[in-house]
């Protein structure tokens, strides 16, 4: 009995101390749950702070105001592009700017010139470094190549594009040298040609058709749409009259007006027989494309014709009338995008079987058409409510033979913030990336609700727009909970709650109970029992004993 009264007590005391341990150790956990100790975490904003101050600290531990000069190149404030002439003599001159905040010392600017045919002006001297000296922040100094003494020369055979120039400009800020490149576009204009009268005809542009001669003007300088047309020389026979017939070309027209590399053209000429009196007969006319190329294309020829040969026969032109003749091209699809010339040699009779030969060029502008892909939008998240930013990134890959200038892509659509990207010049074979956070504005399920709209410039400085469509998917704007049920709902643990405890602790106790009454009870009719048997005995041996007395 004192056994399990004794069982009984330890246990009623096990569960008091479980009972006094329990809440306390709840009650911490709460405390550490509510009291901020858990990581923080940071806002998009706050992590962009601490990654700039992180990466500043990366680069030097310098301050703003220690960060070094940052130098930036313009062409005069407000000013234009600057456009140099053919044959011009000229001066380049290039602004440096200091933007930052600490002077820029021992500043020395170099033109890089990597091929001669991206450099517009004429080579004459070795060194074209300029020394400007210091550039305090803040302050500007001028770059300037060429004098009235001794001026910069426009080269002849400039075909009126833009050039892109890149500079290379060393400075230090007193204990450490830097170096960096700039670069700046300026226009050209081509040599005009010369008639027989002296008097000139304007460039024409890449437009694909061409006028005008020129007597005193090589095949090898004509611009794009030039023509150059020789004096004809007797070949047999002599004029009756004795003049000399002569036959040129006044333009030519090309069919489409864009001749493309790997399209098929044609190309039309339009003859003139200057001659008054004599009319010319039994024309034969060969043209012959030069050669152009790398590797082994470099034998072949620009233009071939798509079926046949290249000679055309004419019956004649009367005296002072004009003809037109024509014929089927090929533009080889390697082509780099310039003006090609044609040589066109011509034979003719006048009409006393005189036989005379002559001589034309046409400068054939090839443009190449820029080809790119995009690869797959990468849009994260896929989803987002009105009001959040989602990322989207792609790659440009330039899959075509030309370079593309001032590439720019931009993200529109109803459901979105527009925003644009620069990603600059690229080059043939080279990719652009396409990374751009936009905002949600309204909410849309749409198919192709937005589109990505990429703008770049050929060399020539026409400006091209495409369009690729793609889908966002943006929800309505979730509604903000109710701070007083915030409040009022309990505070989440790590373990289980505090009632839950008790109730466990309370269940124990009773079970506790139940099980040591059920044990006393079933003790003490145990011990009931036991005594009843003795008293038995004891009556049975009484009642023997008074049987056994006589």
């Amino acid at each position: 009995m004192k056994r399990i009264q004794r069982t009984g007590a330890a246990v009623l005391c096990a569960l008091l101390a479980l009972f006094m341990i329990l809440p306390m150790n709840v009650s911490a956990a709460g405390n550490s749950a509510g009291s901020g100790q858990t990581p923080a975490v940071l806002s998009e904003t706050d992590h962009a702070k601490d990654s700039q101050t992180k990466s500043g600290q990366a680069e030097g531990g310098q301050n703003e105001e220690d960060s070094l000069a940052r130098i930036v190149l313009s062409v005069g404030d407000g000013q234009e592009t600057p456009l140099f002439k053919a044959e011009e003599k000229t001066k380049l001159q290039i602004n440096i700017t200091n933007k930052g905040n600490v002077d820029a010392q021992n500043v020395t600017i170099s033109p890089i010139i990597k091929n001669v045919d991206e450099w517009p002006f004429d080579i004459s001297r070795l060194n074209n470094d300029l020394s400007l000296g210091t550039i305090k922040a803040g302050e500007q100094a001028a770059a300037v190549w060429g004098s009235d003494k001794d001026p910069l020369t426009v080269r002849s055979d400039v075909s009126g594009k833009s050039y892109q120039l890149t500079f290379a400009i060393t400075y230090d800020d007193g204990t450490q040298a830097y170096q960096t490149e700039k670069y700046v576009f300026v226009k050209t204009e081509a040599k005009p040609a010369e008639d027989n009268g002296g008097t000139t005809t304007p460039p024409a542009d890449n437009s694909g058709s061409g006028s005008g001669t020129g007597t005193d003007a090589g095949s090898s300088d004509l611009s794009a749409g030039g023509i150059y047309n020789s004096d004809p020389i007797s070949t047999g026979g002599s004029a009756t009259d004795g003049s000399v017939p002569r036959v040129i070309v006044t333009g030519f027209d090309t069919n489409p007006t864009e001749v493309r590399a790997g399209s098929n053209f044609k190309l039309i000429i339009h003859l003139k027989n200057t001659s008054a009196k004599t009319a010319v007969s039994n024309m034969l006319f060969d043209l012959q494309a030069p050669s152009s190329g790398t590797g082994e294309a470099a034998e072949a020829p620009a233009f071939l014709p798509t079926s046949g040969s290249s000679t055309i026969y004419l019956d004649g032109i009367a005296a002072g009338g004009t003809q037109d003749i024509s014929i089927d091209l090929n533009a080889r699809a390697d082509l780099i995008q310039k003006p090609y010339s044609i040589t066109m040699t011509m034979q003719y009779e006048d009409s006393s079987a005189s036989q005379f030969e002559a001589q034309s060029s046409l400068a054939i502008p090839v443009t190449q058409e820029a080809r790119f892909e995009f690869s797959e939008l990468q849009i994260s998240p896929d989803t987002v409510s009105v009001g959040e930013e989602a990322n989207i990134t792609c790659n440009l890959y330039n899959l075509g033979r030309v370079k593309m200038y001032n590439v720019k892509a931009r993200f529109e659509g109803d459901a979105i913030e527009s925003q644009e990207q620069f990603i600059g010049n690229l080059d043939s074979g080279a990719t652009g990336v396409i990374d751009g956070i936009v905002t949600a504005i309204a909410e849309s399920y749409d198919e192709s609700n937005c589109k990505l709209v990429l703008t770049y410039e050929d060399d020539a400085g026409n400006l091209s727009t495409v369009e690729q469509e793609f889908t966002m998917t943006v929800t309505a704007m979730e509604e903000p909970m109710d701070m007083e049920m915030m409040m009022e709902m309990p505070e989440e643990t790590t373990g289980p709650s505090i009632p839950m405890i008790l109730g466990i602790i309370a269940v124990v106790i009773v079970l506790v109970a139940v099980i040591v009454t059920v044990v006393l009870k079933k003790r003490k009719k145990k011990i009931q029992e036991e005594e009843e048997e003795e008293l038995m005995d004891e009556v049975e041996r009484f009642t023997e004993d008074e049987r056994e007395q006589p």
